[in-house]
């Protein structure tokens, strides 16, 4: 894939998420704690009959970052297991092979495939060991993940500019990737008031079996949001 074709397909508008995005990200924590009660009368009408489920937190956060939602499966009857690896230091070529090990590792134990939930970061990490290993995944279900442009079009961008990584090569190696299809589903949740990941980088237009769920909340908002977390049962089993 080059970028020409990238061009074709998402235009040249693309770019970071706009300050004001952003800054609504940072009140995000305190919106959570003021209204508890979106976390309370979630949906329990599907049984996820012990399907095996993974979850690999975003940039900087850990397993805890993914509590709300391992919570909430295991009461519909999931079965999950944390990435492993602990705290997310976005150090991709490191931790995809060692989430691999462990996949392989559960997937031969449990005796089926796991389903990959992965939150940002977390999603991309999901989709390319999928990309590589489909065998020991189920389906694969990404949140506010960014899966064009690399850091290109988020709102640490600079972060990786200042230490003297190119963001177009960083593209251009997320674009060679989708040489190599996806054989697996992916159902990708993105907010157009995402303030971390442009939403528009959220959107996979090269794969085969995706579908994209459109939510409303903030990057840091998602894992949280009853919104996603309600939709995740049914995307699992559908």
């Amino acid at each position: 894939m080059n970028t020409t074709e990238f061009k074709r397909l998402y235009g040249d508008g693309m770019g970071p998420p706009a300050r004001r995005l952003l800054v609504n990200e940072l009140f995000t924590p305190a919106r959570l704690l003021l209204d508890p009660s979106q976390w309370r009368h979630l949906p329990r009408d599907i049984d996820g009959h012990g399907q095996p489920v993974m979850l690999l937190p975003g940039l900087g956060a850990g397993p805890g970052s993914m509590w709300m939602i391992r919570r909430y499966l295991r009461r519909c009857g999931f079965r999950t297991w944390d990435w492993g690896q602990g705290k997310n230091n976005g150090n991709i070529e490191r931790l995809a092979p060692r989430v691999t090990d462990r996949l392989a590792g559960l997937a031969a134990e449990i005796g089926e495939p796991l389903s990959l939930i992965g939150w940002s970061l977390g999603g991309y990490i999901a989709r390319e060991i999928t990309r590589e290993h489909p065998e020991l995944v189920r389906r694969v279900i990404t949140i506010g993940s960014p899966v064009v442009g690399g850091a290109k079009y988020t709102s640490v961008n600079r972060l990786y500019a200042r230490r003297g990584i190119s963001l177009d090569a960083l593209e251009a190696r997320t674009l060679e990737r989708y040489v190599k299809p996806l054989q697996r589903p992916v159902r990708a949740l993105y907010s157009e008031a995402d303030g971390v990941v442009a939403w528009r980088a959220s959107i996979d237009r090269f794969s085969d079996d995706v579908k994209h769920i459109r939510v409303t909340g903030t990057h840091v908002g998602l894992g949280f949001s009853k919104q996603v977390i309600g939709r995740l049962p049914g995307l699992l089993v559908e």
